[in-house]
């Protein structure tokens, strides 16, 4: 379980939104109804939410609002979202932190009232201007980068090679359209997508393993005072 700090995460992140020009309304709705779920669920490293809960907790009445917006918001790496494609599994909910590095509220100073000979707000811009550099990772530098990144995730090389490549060949855009703000957070996607991916074929393994035992078991099931005179 990843160490969130309420307060500084939420001063950070909306101080993201200030900077956003992409955003609306909707968008940070959606975010805070996230937010108060993953508090709900003591900052776990994921969670699975319904759709209509979080409808309803962000006063969403769209259901093409919602999923726009919500991909929307993992295109622009405030958090990663992975889709479950199953009315009986909520799609999964992956939130990104945002702290300042030195621990500092982001416009602390100006919360606190005056600043002192014009000190604190250099001091604050700072603050904002690292933290908008830190989330900003277009692209990696090389394959090695990619290579490097996976492997201490301990993902195998080889899905890091089929990361790299997939979207070095579409120019690090979502959909052809969205440039990439961080492929740190659209590799962490990719893994649990893939993850999502191997689940599920694990699951479908298993039940026609169980449906194959049980006509296996049906051929083998006799009756003990069968008529032979009846034809075949």
């Amino acid at each position: 379980m990843p160490e969130v700090n309420y307060i500084q995460h939420l001063n950070a992140v909306f101080e993201q939104f200030r900077q956003d020009s992409r955003l609306n309304p909707t968008h940070i709705s959606l975010y805070l109804a996230l937010f108060q779920l993953w508090n709900y669920h003591r900052f776990r490293e994921s969670f699975h939410v319904n759709r209509e809960d979080v409808m309803k907790l962000a006063k969403i009445g769209s259901k093409s609002t919602y999923h726009r917006c919500v991909k929307e918001l993992n295109h622009y790496s405030y958090l990663v979202y992975v889709p479950s494609h199953n009315p009986f599994k909520g799609s999964k909910i992956k939130m990104l932190k945002f702290e300042t590095t030195s621990g500092q509220v982001v416009g602390q100073d100006v919360y606190q009232g005056v600043p002192n000979q014009g000190q604190a707000v250099g001091r604050s811009n700072k603050h904002i201007q690292t933290l908008q550099n830190s989330y900003k990772l277009p692209q990696p530098k090389s394959e090695n980068e990619v290579l490097e990144f996976f492997k201490k995730q301990k993902w195998p090389e080889q899905e890091a090679k089929k990361f790299f490549n997939h979207y070095q060949s579409i120019g690090w855009k979502i959909g052809g359209k969205i440039r990439i703000e961080n492929w740190h957070a659209s590799a962490k996607n990719w893994m649990l997508k893939s993850e999502e991916l191997q689940n599920e074929k694990r699951v479908s393994q298993n039940i026609a393993s169980d449906e194959r035992s049980d006509r296996n078991a049906q051929n083998l099931h006799t009756v003990r005072n069968k008529d032979y005179n009846q034809p075949l």
